[in-house]
Protein backbone atom coordinates (compact mmCIF):
# COMPACT_ATOMS: atom_id res chain seq x y z
CA UNK A 1 0.00 0.00 0.00
CA UNK A 2 1.74 3.33 -0.78
CA UNK A 3 1.90 6.22 1.61
CA UNK A 4 1.47 9.40 0.04
CA UNK A 5 2.91 12.99 1.66
CA UNK A 6 2.18 15.97 0.48
CA UNK A 7 5.34 17.87 1.89
CA UNK A 8 8.20 20.10 0.89
CA UNK A 9 11.50 19.16 2.04
CA UNK A 10 14.65 21.35 1.15
CA UNK A 11 14.97 19.90 -2.13
CA UNK A 12 11.34 20.14 -3.33
CA UNK A 13 9.15 22.49 -4.42
CA UNK A 14 6.09 23.35 -2.38
CA UNK A 15 3.81 20.61 -2.24
CA UNK A 16 5.50 18.46 -4.33
CA UNK A 17 4.33 15.02 -3.53
CA UNK A 18 6.64 12.12 -1.76
CA UNK A 19 5.54 8.66 -2.56
CA UNK A 20 6.48 5.69 -0.72
CA UNK A 21 5.92 1.89 -0.84
CA UNK A 22 7.50 -1.41 -1.45
CA UNK A 23 10.89 -0.37 -0.39
CA UNK A 24 10.84 2.88 -2.42
CA UNK A 25 10.85 6.56 -2.10
CA UNK A 26 9.29 8.47 -5.12
CA UNK A 27 10.75 12.07 -4.94
CA UNK A 28 11.12 15.38 -6.40
CA UNK A 29 14.58 15.59 -8.48
CA UNK A 30 16.93 18.50 -7.85
CA UNK A 31 18.55 20.15 -10.43
CA UNK A 32 20.84 22.03 -7.63
CA UNK A 33 22.15 18.59 -6.50
CA UNK A 34 25.32 17.39 -8.14
CA UNK A 35 23.74 13.65 -7.32
CA UNK A 36 20.74 14.14 -8.92
CA UNK A 37 22.55 15.81 -12.34
CA UNK A 38 24.88 13.32 -11.90
CA UNK A 39 22.09 10.11 -11.90
CA UNK A 40 20.09 12.00 -14.85
CA UNK A 41 22.77 11.98 -16.87
CA UNK A 42 24.04 8.31 -16.92
CA UNK A 43 20.31 7.13 -17.00
CA UNK A 44 19.61 9.69 -19.73
CA UNK A 45 23.26 8.51 -21.49
CA UNK A 46 22.45 4.57 -20.65
CA UNK A 47 22.81 2.65 -23.73
CA UNK A 48 19.68 0.76 -23.18
CA UNK A 49 17.82 3.76 -22.58
CA UNK A 50 19.04 4.96 -25.73
CA UNK A 51 18.09 1.99 -27.91
CA UNK A 52 14.03 2.78 -26.85
CA UNK A 53 14.33 6.42 -26.45
CA UNK A 54 15.36 9.58 -28.42
CA UNK A 55 14.34 12.75 -26.26
CA UNK A 56 13.50 16.08 -28.01
CA UNK A 57 16.53 17.63 -26.43
CA UNK A 58 19.38 15.06 -26.23
CA UNK A 59 21.65 15.13 -22.46
CA UNK A 60 24.77 14.17 -23.59
CA UNK A 61 27.17 16.39 -20.28
CA UNK A 62 26.51 17.85 -16.85
CA UNK A 63 25.41 21.11 -18.11
CA UNK A 64 22.83 19.68 -20.52
CA UNK A 65 21.41 17.68 -17.22
CA UNK A 66 20.93 20.05 -15.18
CA UNK A 67 19.24 22.32 -17.70
CA UNK A 68 16.80 19.24 -18.45
CA UNK A 69 16.19 18.89 -14.53
CA UNK A 70 15.33 22.24 -14.49
CA UNK A 71 13.04 22.39 -17.04
CA UNK A 72 11.47 19.54 -15.42
CA UNK A 73 11.04 22.11 -12.17
CA UNK A 74 9.01 24.22 -14.65
CA UNK A 75 6.50 21.82 -15.57
CA UNK A 76 5.93 20.43 -11.95
CA UNK A 77 5.51 24.32 -11.05
CA UNK A 78 2.50 24.85 -14.01
CA UNK A 79 0.71 21.08 -13.35
CA UNK A 80 1.69 19.52 -17.02
CA UNK A 81 4.30 17.04 -15.37
CA UNK A 82 5.44 15.30 -12.55
CA UNK A 83 8.94 13.92 -12.80
CA UNK A 84 9.81 11.11 -9.70
CA UNK A 85 13.26 10.45 -8.45
CA UNK A 86 13.13 6.82 -7.33
CA UNK A 87 15.04 5.80 -4.29
CA UNK A 88 15.55 3.57 -2.06
CA UNK A 89 13.33 4.49 1.13
CA UNK A 90 16.28 3.51 3.45
CA UNK A 91 19.46 4.18 1.88
CA UNK A 92 18.09 7.32 -0.58
CA UNK A 93 20.40 5.63 -2.96
CA UNK A 94 19.19 7.02 -6.64
CA UNK A 95 17.50 3.80 -8.30
CA UNK A 96 15.47 5.40 -11.87
CA UNK A 97 13.27 7.49 -12.94
CA UNK A 98 8.74 7.77 -12.93
CA UNK A 99 7.37 10.61 -14.85
CA UNK A 100 3.55 11.42 -15.47
CA UNK A 101 3.64 13.79 -17.90
CA UNK A 102 1.12 15.18 -20.66
CA UNK A 103 -1.08 16.09 -18.08
CA UNK A 104 -4.71 17.13 -19.03
CA UNK A 105 -6.63 18.16 -16.03
CA UNK A 106 -9.97 19.12 -18.12
CA UNK A 107 -10.06 15.35 -20.01
CA UNK A 108 -8.02 13.53 -16.65
CA UNK A 109 -5.12 11.93 -18.76
CA UNK A 110 -1.65 11.81 -18.61
CA UNK A 111 1.04 9.49 -19.97
CA UNK A 112 3.56 7.73 -17.76
CA UNK A 113 7.19 6.59 -18.50
CA UNK A 114 10.05 5.40 -16.54
CA UNK A 115 13.65 4.05 -16.41
CA UNK A 116 16.05 2.41 -13.86
CA UNK A 117 19.59 2.66 -13.87
CA UNK A 118 21.85 -0.54 -14.86
CA UNK A 119 22.52 -1.03 -11.19
CA UNK A 120 19.44 -1.04 -9.68
CA UNK A 121 17.81 -3.52 -12.45
CA UNK A 122 16.71 -7.39 -12.00
CA UNK A 123 14.74 -5.81 -8.23
CA UNK A 124 11.28 -4.78 -10.11
CA UNK A 125 12.18 -1.19 -9.50
CA UNK A 126 10.01 -0.12 -12.24
CA UNK A 127 7.05 -2.47 -11.43
CA UNK A 128 6.96 -1.42 -7.97
CA UNK A 129 7.21 2.69 -9.08
CA UNK A 130 4.99 2.37 -11.90
CA UNK A 131 2.50 0.91 -9.17
CA UNK A 132 2.88 3.86 -6.57
CA UNK A 133 2.92 6.11 -9.00
CA UNK A 134 -0.92 5.25 -10.64
CA UNK A 135 -2.23 4.91 -7.42
CA UNK A 136 -0.86 8.20 -6.94
CA UNK A 137 -2.19 9.78 -10.00
CA UNK A 138 -5.75 8.26 -9.76
CA UNK A 139 -6.26 9.02 -6.17
CA UNK A 140 -4.20 12.33 -5.67
CA UNK A 141 -4.64 13.77 -9.28
CA UNK A 142 -8.10 12.54 -9.44
CA UNK A 143 -7.12 11.56 -13.37
CA UNK A 144 -9.31 9.05 -15.03
CA UNK A 145 -6.86 7.57 -17.49
CA UNK A 146 -3.23 6.52 -17.90
CA UNK A 147 -1.43 5.99 -20.80
CA UNK A 148 1.82 4.15 -21.15
CA UNK A 149 3.65 3.51 -24.71
CA UNK A 150 6.82 2.01 -25.79
CA UNK A 151 8.96 1.16 -29.05
CA UNK A 152 7.37 -2.05 -30.54
CA UNK A 153 10.00 -4.62 -29.42
CA UNK A 154 10.28 -3.65 -26.01
CA UNK A 155 9.03 -6.96 -24.37
CA UNK A 156 10.11 -5.78 -20.83
CA UNK A 157 8.06 -2.52 -20.71
CA UNK A 158 5.25 -4.45 -22.18
CA UNK A 159 5.43 -7.27 -19.43
CA UNK A 160 5.73 -4.40 -16.87
CA UNK A 161 3.01 -2.87 -17.98
CA UNK A 162 0.54 -5.64 -18.40
CA UNK A 163 1.81 -6.54 -14.44
CA UNK A 164 0.25 -3.13 -13.40
CA UNK A 165 -2.51 -3.45 -15.21
CA UNK A 166 -2.05 -1.51 -18.16
CA UNK A 167 -3.65 -3.65 -20.89
CA UNK A 168 -2.49 -3.05 -24.69
CA UNK A 169 -4.81 -1.06 -26.47
CA UNK A 170 -3.00 -1.28 -29.95
CA UNK A 171 0.11 0.00 -32.17
CA UNK A 172 0.52 3.48 -32.79
CA UNK A 173 2.24 3.65 -36.35
CA UNK A 174 5.47 5.90 -36.63
CA UNK A 175 4.81 7.57 -33.42
CA UNK A 176 8.23 7.78 -31.79
CA UNK A 177 11.56 8.71 -33.07
CA UNK A 178 13.78 5.54 -33.84
CA UNK A 179 16.71 5.14 -32.31
CA UNK A 180 19.18 8.23 -32.64
CA UNK A 181 16.97 9.90 -34.87
CA UNK A 182 14.89 12.76 -35.75
CA UNK A 183 13.79 12.14 -39.05
CA UNK A 184 12.87 8.22 -38.90
CA UNK A 185 9.53 7.64 -36.91
CA UNK A 186 8.74 3.92 -35.61
CA UNK A 187 5.39 2.06 -34.30
CA UNK A 188 4.94 1.95 -30.65
CA UNK A 189 2.10 -0.20 -28.57
CA UNK A 190 -0.22 1.68 -26.66
CA UNK A 191 -1.13 0.56 -22.82
CA UNK A 192 -3.91 1.93 -21.05
CA UNK A 193 -5.56 2.00 -17.38
CA UNK A 194 -8.55 3.66 -16.75
CA UNK A 195 -9.32 4.72 -12.45
CA UNK A 196 -12.21 1.63 -12.60
CA UNK A 197 -10.28 -1.13 -13.56
CA UNK A 198 -9.99 -4.09 -11.19
CA UNK A 199 -6.32 -3.91 -9.30
CA UNK A 200 -4.21 -6.48 -10.94
CA UNK A 201 -3.79 -9.48 -9.46
CA UNK A 202 -0.82 -9.63 -6.44
CA UNK A 203 2.45 -10.24 -7.90
CA UNK A 204 4.40 -12.06 -4.77
CA UNK A 205 7.12 -10.52 -5.30
CA UNK A 206 5.33 -6.93 -5.03
CA UNK A 207 5.13 -7.55 -1.62
CA UNK A 208 8.89 -8.68 -1.01
CA UNK A 209 10.90 -4.95 -1.21
CA UNK A 210 11.92 -6.37 -4.50
CA UNK A 211 11.73 -4.61 -7.97
CA UNK A 212 11.65 -4.18 -11.38
CA UNK A 213 13.57 -6.71 -14.30
CA UNK A 214 16.53 -6.10 -15.94
CA UNK A 215 15.82 -4.83 -18.98
CA UNK A 216 13.04 -2.33 -17.53
CA UNK A 217 14.82 1.05 -19.28
CA UNK A 218 12.42 2.98 -20.52
CA UNK A 219 8.86 3.81 -21.89
CA UNK A 220 8.98 6.89 -24.10
CA UNK A 221 9.69 9.05 -20.89
CA UNK A 222 7.98 11.55 -19.85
Amino acid sequence: MANIHERSPAHAGPGFPEVLGHGLRLRQWDADSDTDIGAWLRGMTDPDFQRWNTPVKPVTDLDSARESLGSRSATAADGTQVSFCVTDAVTGVILGHLGVGNIDPFMRVARVGYWVLPEARGRRVATHALALGTRWAFDVLGLNRLELGHAVGHDASCRIAERCGFRYEGTLRGAMFEQDRQDVFRDIHLHGRIAQDPEPAPDPEMDQGGAAPASATATAAP
